[in-house]
């Protein structure tokens, strides 16, 4: 198949190339910066700017694909950044990617794989979200307006029968190039002592390795079309995985801040992070993706020394 990936030198865009380039798709990876290629390389990179819906158009064209998969995102390597780059975040999303999709439709694309997320969703009932579930628009001010985001992006993508729509509702990314691994932004943060547990840390999230994100959109390229979350199998809460994190990346453990404080000092979105977010259920990608998520890598070494001690998580990640 032809593919086009949008975003193609992102966390999730790098490891996507390499697989569906190692399964013999032929692919053109739009990208920040083109690199230079031999004559029998199955990848074509191109530099097209998402705003420019002439040369994103020409470019299309130029590929004639049989499934664009958007992957547009312009996050900072910092978390902490990110309510500064939210706007253009959300701007190339909503309107590079409405260009891409418009020009997806005007040259007889079959099908468009959109990015979307699987921690901004409320659960009908309990802590995990299945692809039923709505996001959460009535939260905090920045939660409520990332919901709005990925509603958007989800409306768009199914907003005509002309084009097979998919969307992915990732977790969390960790891995190589993401925030979560020891060079990664929030990997700083705790060794720099600038990240704290809020309140409880009840929240519940749901994250996937880059790696499988991968695997698992390939396998959509030939899935029936529809909404899939693509999480891993270990919902947790903040309150355990941020300590774990924590020790598995070298730094202290992390400090408590009251929800009160958190509120004064933090604002609303802190406190809603470590005590509102919920998990995704992956049960529909297992069955119709086959999906087979690692588990999260920070977390096994301590159950495993819980198991054999029969201490606690907050003794192990005490010590």
């Amino acid at each position: 198949m032809n593919i086009f990936v949008a975003g193609a030198s992102g966390a999730l865009g790098v490891p996507l190339v390499q697989e569906l380039a190692k399964h013999g798709h032929r692919v053109t990876a739009m990208a920040r910066s083109v690199r230079r290629q031999g004559s029998d390389d199955p990848v074509e990179y191109v530099r097209v700017d998402a705003f420019d819906k002439p040369a994103l158009t020409k470019a299309l064209k130029r590929s004639s694909p049989d499934v664009v998969i958007d992957l547009l995102t312009s996050l900072p390597k910092n978390p902490a950044d990110l309510p500064n780059a939210f706007p253009h975040d959300r701007k190339l999303r909503l309107e590079g990617g409405s260009n891409l999709h418009s020009a997806a439709l005007e040259v007889g694309v079959k099908r468009y794989v959109q990015q979307s997320s699987g921690f901004y969703l409320k659960p009908a009932h309990g802590d995990l979200a299945t692809e039923a579930d709505l996001f959460q628009l009535d939260s905090s001010p920045g939660i409520s307006a990332g919901s709005e985001m990925y509603q958007a992006l989800e409306d768009r993508v199914f907003s005509d029968s002309r084009i097979e729509g998919i969307a992915l509702r990732y977790g969390f990314f960790y891995g190589p190039g993401t925030w979560y691994c020891n060079d990664g932004g929030t990997a700083d943060l705790l060794r720099q002592g600038a990240l704290a547990l809020v309140g409880e840390g009840r929240a519940v999230n749901s994250f996937i390795h880059v790696e499988d994100a991968a695997l698992a959109t390939l396998a959509a390229l030939h899935a029936e079309p529809g909404v899939y979350n693509i999480v891993d199998d270990d919902p947790v809460p903040v309150a355990e995985w941020l300590p774990a994190f924590a020790q598995f990346v070298g730094a202290a453990a992390p400090s408590h801040i009251s929800e009160e404080e958190a509120m004064r000092t933090m604002g609303a979105d802190a406190v809603f992070y470590h005590n509102g977010l919920k998990g995704a259920c992956n049960d529909k990608a297992r069955k119709k993706l086959d999906i087979r998520p690692r588990r999260l890598e920070w977390l096994n070494p301590l159950r495993s020394s819980i198991h054999k001690s029969g201490r606690s998580l907050k003794e192990i990640t005490d010590v």
